[in-house]
């Protein structure tokens, strides 16, 4: 454990008054775009392997290794494309938004340095489409980058030339998942692909695409500036360095911190957040699609191991969204189906049928209509192999299960007294392996 304080958010006080946009001048009076000076000068394969050495895992949701996923791109073929996520649909997160409506030219120099690892032609910043004013921030931005040459010029030694660009979205959840992504960036309708083939081989307009979340190359130049060691000392031996954690809910002081991976939940609530309003009951802990840890499961480390140790999906985004004793969490299941089965893009019949049945047998428990079959058919949804999950293009099946899994696992008394009491007499119903 080595963090000694804020690194990606380090140019933006705590304080809301004394906040301000970072230009290019003031970035760079900090200590900006010196790693991409420092990138320009190093062997585009020097650059991948100091970032595989950090342990950089990808801050988006999946976690997986940034530098390994840059060595997917398949050799000599160009031009290559990156497509930098910073969609950020997931309900209750918000970090991408808070770094980059303050400080987007640490965006812009993790860009130009995936750039120049990988030779890269265009990257395309798709930026959720309810994003209106940052996505002006960045517009501003970038076209100050290209005023002072970080942008629009060849890289050393070659003809490519790389550009950038700012793609907005139309408001659509399913754009978060990286083919959605490619297909809404093409102009079409933002449906996941079926894969292979993989984006690193046939990606936007059918070429080599590598696709990073804005955090993700964020901590670029950090770990080019410092090397793998300074940044694999923070978190855990697989978890490496900092992370953003966007807290909201029943807190007294919501917003975006900075802390190391690994972190007790309840230790960053307490610490940065002023604690629980109230006394705690639950928290999402990375974005609805995590699944929900439940009341004993307060100082849960946020790593990403927390899946199999806490009965979750993943780490996912980090960001916290605290519930208090006062929370329906037969509710909270429902309000999360119901986002689902709308946010639905209608290809896979598991996702589009399984998503709208479910949210029908939440309404009717939460009118009190509810019978103890809805629990089982439930669950026979959420957990079953061959029904919805495993069954789809891509997650978001797989993220409505959790929330309808954990939730019901974690908290099957507050169904049972939603169900109609004739519903359950002389009947034993089981909730996740607990007879309620």
């Amino acid at each position: 454990m080595a963090f000694n304080g804020p690194i990606l958010l380090k140019r933006i006080p705590d304080e809301a008054s004394q906040r301000k946009l970072i230009r290019y001048d003031d970035y760079v009076a900090s200590g900006g775009y010196k790693a991409y000076n420092q990138a320009l000068a190093m062997k585009p394969e020097d650059i991948i392997n100091v970032v595989k050495d950090s342990g950089l895992r990808g801050r988006g949701g999946a976690g997986f290794p940034c530098g390994v996923k840059w060595t997917f791109l398949p050799k000599d073929i160009f031009p290559r494309y990156l497509a930098v996520n910073y969609d950020e649909s997931e309900p209750c997160t918000f970090k991408d938004r808070y770094l980059c409506e303050y400080d987007p030219h640490v965006l812009l120099e993790g860009i130009a340095i995936a750039g120049i690892a990988n030779r890269i032609s265009a990257s395309y910043i798709f930026i959720r489409g309810e994003y209106h004013t940052q996505a002006k921030i960045l517009e501003e931005a970038l076209k100050e980058a290209y005023e002072k040459g970080i942008f629009g010029k060849a890289y050393p030694g070659t003809d490519i030339v790389h550009h950038c660009y700012v793609h907005r979205g139309a408001g659509a959840y399913i754009c978060g998942e990286e083919t959605g992504l490619l297909e809404a960036l093409e102009g079409k309708r933002g449906w996941p692909r079926i894969k292979p083939p993989f984006p690193a081989v046939a990606g936007a307009f059918a070429k080599p695409t590598i696709i990073n979340n804005v955090e993700t190359l964020a901590c670029l130049p950090y770990i080019v500036e410092n090397g793998a060691a300074a940044f694999k000392a923070m978190g855990t031996p697989t978890s490496s360095g900092p992370k953003l954690m966007g807290v909201s809910g029943h807190v007294n002081k919501p917003g975006v911190y900075e802390e190391e991976l690994g972190i007790p939940m309840g230790k960053l609530i307490e610490k940065y957040a002023g604690g629980v309003k109230g006394k705690y009951k639950a928290a999402f802990h990375g974005g609805i699609s995590m699944g929900v840890l439940g009341t004993n499961q307060y100082d849960a480390p946020l790593d990403f191991d927390i899946g199999k140790a806490f009965g979750v999906l993943g780490l996912g985004t980090a960001c916290v969204t605290v519930m208090n004793e006062s929370t329906d969490m037969v509710k909270v299941a429902r309000n999360c189906v119901r986002f689902y089965a709308h946010e639905s893009c209608g290809q896979c019949t598991p996702c589009r049928e399984g998503s709208a049945w479910a949210y029908k047998m939440l309404n009717r428990i939460c009118d009190g209509r509810g019978k103890a079959k809805d629990l089982d058919l439930l669950l026979e949804i959420g957990l079953a192999q061959g029904i919805m999950p495993g069954t789809t293009i891509c997650g978001l099946a797989d993220g409505t299960n959790w929330v309808i899994k954990t939730i019901l696992q974690k908290f099957p008394e507050e169904f049972k007294a939603k169900i109609k009491a004739e519903s359950v007499q002389g009947v034993d119903v089981t909730v996740g392996g607990v007879k309620v």
